[in-house]
């Protein structure tokens, strides 16, 4: 049984340096002189090999390790050949996909759209909110648009507010067998909003709970009354969620609520979130609209308000660094679009993704189910991976967006080496860990890394209620934290470092 303080925070969501004699007058030979920064740190601590650091790390399932030079010539491995989920290291890849088929200053447009002319403030027709797939559009992107619309001295419609999220195709989840209230299983659509999440907010109150659900940002808050919840007296599960014809519905145990708290939870009908914020927004500016319908094609008109996004490399560096899924899946689906191809879900997008792989870096036997990681059954080995990496290239587009790793010691406090840089991408599963990337030297050596590890067995016993926190799942993510670190400190020391 949980303690209430476990489900709460559940909801949450050096040695001596060698001293060297004087030389003796007579002697022709220069004076040594003292080490400094990371080749005193070699001298100092004698480095153990690859092999004893997976051993004494005591991870149970498979480790695929590989570390190589700027030439590719693999300086030092364990099983390199073996294929593990990559975890969030796919989001390396698809940064890849996007930016070859995309490039860097590509941008989404997000469009109010009148399909009829405008006679004393009022649209002669529908007004149609049309997205373009931008995943970082927000609550506050949507009430520039509804300022913008305001601008053009629109007041009203004679017709319909329409949504159109059909630039992509929909995706209730991402992955299937991830319980229903994480937020980081969202659903996607051409039209996103606030990476698809709503945010469900409690007080106690008396006996009871005063509760909210709005589409929140650091400067607004509308509230939501599509999406409703309900607190229930149960011993679990922890939410319930059903969709009905007129809203979504949760529900949530009482006993884990406390006094107060709130947490995201995912939206599943996006265009009834979007269209009921948006509507909001369009209220605060003047503009009076009716409930809003969903479009399934997208009519012709005049666009009357856009938001733009930031650049594809902006919004790729924000999905490294903070590993957010529906950029992945969104920005993925979006470069399979523009290459041309013609693809209904994830995974046939994730099919092209694996397919441009195997052409551009001669990669054969890779296998990706999705553009984030998200999905187990995505397959790929440490060999693999660092052959892309170096191919890649030390100067090629995706080194600048990784996000740098901080080394620490064995208590997980900062321990940097001087002139050492690690720059990659992390990856997390329950027991599946990933870390992969570059490694520059104080030498000006430049190195190349993968590190999967993964316990497939035990992965395959939890329960999906329990996938948010399963039991033992983070001393064995610990611990294949810890014995990266030590690799990276090890090929730092031993390939970056001269004798």
């Amino acid at each position: 049984m949980f303690t209430r303080r476990f489900v709460i925070s559940a909801l949450l969501a050096s040695a001596a340096v060698p001293v060297f004699a004087e030389a003796p007058l007579t002697s022709l030979r220069p004076r040594a002189r003292p080490l400094r920064g990371a080749a005193k740190v070699k001298a100092a601590h004698k480095q153990k090999g690859l092999k004893q650091i997976v051993a004494e790390a005591g991870l149970s399932g498979t480790v695929s390790i590989v570390v190589s030079d700027a030439s590719g010539r693999v300086l030092e491995s364990e099983t390199p050949n073996t294929a593990l989920p990559p975890a969030s290291v796919t989001k390396a890849v698809t940064a890849l996909y996007a930016l070859q088929h995309l490039g860097g200053d590509f941008r989404y447009a997000t469009r109010v759209i009148a399909t009829g002319p405008i006679a004393n403030g009022i649209v002669q027709g529908d007004l149609i909110v049309a997205g373009g797939g931008d995943p970082h559009l927000d609550t506050d992107g949507l009430a520039n648009l509804a300022r913008g619309v305001a601008q053009r001295g629109i007041k009203g419609v004679t017709g319909k507010l329409q949504v159109y999220g059909g630039a992509l195709p929909y995706q209730r989840v991402i992955d299937e067998k991830q319980p229903d209230h994480v937020g980081y299983n969202p659903s996607l659509s051409g039209l996103n909003l606030n990476f698809n999440r709503v945010y469900f907010e409690w007080k106690r109150t008396g006996n009871g709970y005063a509760t909210t659900m709005d589409a929140r940002t650091n400067k607004m808050r509308p509230r939501v009354n599509g999406i409703q919840m309900d607190i229930v007296n149960r011993q679990g599960p922890l939410f319930t969620y059903k969709k009905s014809t007129k809203n979504e519905q949760w529900s949530v145990m009482r006993g884990a609520l406390g006094k107060g708290g709130g947490r995201w939870l995912p939206v599943r009908d996006l265009d009834a979130y979007v269209g009921e914020v948006f509507r909001s927004v369009a209220a605060q500016q003047g503009v009076k609209l009716p409930r809003a319908n969903v479009s399934k094609s997208l009519p012709a008109g005049t666009v009357v308000a856009q938001e733009v996004s930031g650049s594809l490399f902006e919004q790729t560096r924000a999905m490294l660094k903070y590993s957010t899924n529906l950029t992945a899946e969104v920005t993925g689906l979006t470069a399979t679009r523009n290459r041309g191809a013609s693809v209904k879900n994830l995974s046939g997008s994730a099919r092209e993704m694996t397919a441009w792989v195997r052409k551009a870096y001669g990669v054969s036997g890779a296998k990706f189910v999705d553009h984030s990681g998200l999905g187990d059954a995505s397959r790929i080995s440490a060999k693999q991976m660092t052959q892309i990496l170096t191919r890649t290239g030390w100067n090629g587009p995706l080194r600048p967006a990784l996000k740098k790793i901080k080394l620490v010691n064995s208590k997980r406090r900062a321990a940097p080496i001087d002139g050492v840089t690690v720059l990659a991408k992390t990856g997390t599963l329950n027991f599946a860990s990933a870390l992969a990337g570059y490694i520059d030297t104080p030498s000006g050596k430049k190195l190349s890394f993968a590190i999967f590890t993964a316990d497939m067995g035990k992965r395959a016993k939890i329960k999906k209620a329990d996938r948010e926190a399963p039991q033992g799942g983070k001393a064995w993510s610990r611990r294949s934290k810890a014995m990266q670190q030590k690799l990276l400190r090890r090929w730092a020391l031993e390939y970056g470092v001269g004798s």
